[in-house]
């Protein structure tokens, strides 16, 4: 069943997102209004280091007032690369830059509202160089074991879907195994 999209009309802009009001036709020919969110992409990395630890990041997010570990990330620039917006969130975010970048994964967090899309990148080296620009982000930044990232994500320690996704995967791909049972 494929809905189809008849018009839209932005309601409000700003430089970090719009919202829209759009028509939308139903497969039975009935028409609805559907209000969406356009996003700028977001780009998210991490390092995880030879003793597979990840440098996470430790902060409230006054929106749903919850605390939790995340990956640095941001907004990529207009006419910004993926890849370099990613190693620029990491090094401002956690204060170390990146060795080469792998994609690990791209995912749509909320696509029955928003058009957002997160590209997540990880690196097998970093290099620290100073006191993150971007301190205000996070209360702390920590090399966690990847072996505790099935348990803090099943505590809820890891609130955001699409960090807990991807830090599952880093799980996976460096310990090949699963500690759930």
């Amino acid at each position: 069943m494929q809905w189809t999209k008849r018009n839209e009309q932005t309601v409000y802009s700003n430089r970090w997102f719009s919202v829209n009001l759009a028509d939308v036709e139903l497969p039975d020919g009935r028409h609805l209004d559907h209000f969406l969110i356009r996003l700028r992409p977001v780009a998210v990395a991490t390092v995880v280091n030879e003793a597979n630890e990840v440098l996470l990041l430790w902060r409230h997010r006054f929106i749903t007032d919850s605390w939790g570990w995340e990956l640095a990330a941001g907004v990529v620039e207009d006419g910004e690369d993926i890849a370099r917006a990613a190693a620029r969130e990491l090094e401002e975010e956690t204060g170390w830059r990146p060795g080469p970048l792998h994609h690990l994964m791209s995912v749509e967090p909320s696509n029955g509202l928003t058009d957002a899309r997160h590209h997540v990148y990880w690196a097998d080296r970093g290099e620290y160089v100073g006191h993150p620009v971007d301190d205000f982000e996070s209360d702390r930044r920590e090399w966690v074991p990847l072996k505790l990232v099935p348990d803090l994500v099943a505590r809820g320690e890891v609130p955001a879907a699409n960090m807990a996704a991807a830090l599952l995967l880093l799980h996976h791909l460096r310990l090949g195994q699963d500690t759930l049972p």
